[in-house]
């Protein structure tokens, strides 16, 4: 929150949404204003994956075999709804709870935890303020900077996939 009193509290600015893979390349983005809440986008953010056709073929062997798509997300995406949604669309989602932390330093000593990986999304978000352009917004429409965010997002994956 910002502001010294209650009126002053909506911030300025875009938050980017990343779904990204294990080796950061990203696989659905969306952009939303600085002042609305991660659970509001979550679906959305879900809903946006680029690669359509693969996604409905993996969950067509996912129902036929045992594979499982797995999702790690932050605090932010921690209310039960969010969990619901992403177990409706196929994932076995991975939240860090509050105060798991501690407890995660104690047990991973004993036993092989499944660990959230957020430093993925995080080198990602990097990847994408590397693009001065982004960096700060300068655009009035919401739907030219979120051209020019996906534009980035190409750049990330031919980056990534072509050159190594």
């Amino acid at each position: 929150m910002t502001g010294p009193n209650p009126t002053d509290r909506g911030k300025l600015g875009t938050k980017h949404h990343v779904l990204t893979d294990k080796k950061g390349i990203p696989l659905s983005v969306v952009i939303t204003a600085a002042n609305t809440h991660d659970m509001k986008s979550a679906a959305k953010t879900l809903d946006n994956i680029v690669i359509i056709k693969r996604r409905r073929r993996e969950r067509i062997q996912a129902s036929s075999s045992k594979t499982i798509q797995n999702l790690c997300l932050d605090k932010g995406y921690d209310p039960q709804e969010i969990e619901y949604e992403a177990i409706k669309r196929g994932y076995v989602p991975h939240i860090r709870h509050r105060g798991e932390e501690s407890l995660l330093a104690m047990t991973e000593k004993y036993n092989n935890h499944h660990h959230v990986r957020r430093w993925v999304v995080e080198r990602t978000n990097s990847w994408h303020n590397r693009f001065r352009k982004l960096l700060v917004r300068y655009e009035k429409k919401s739907d030219n900077y979120l051209g020019l965010v996906h534009f980035a997002c190409c750049i990330i994956v031919y980056r990534r996939i072509i050159l190594g």
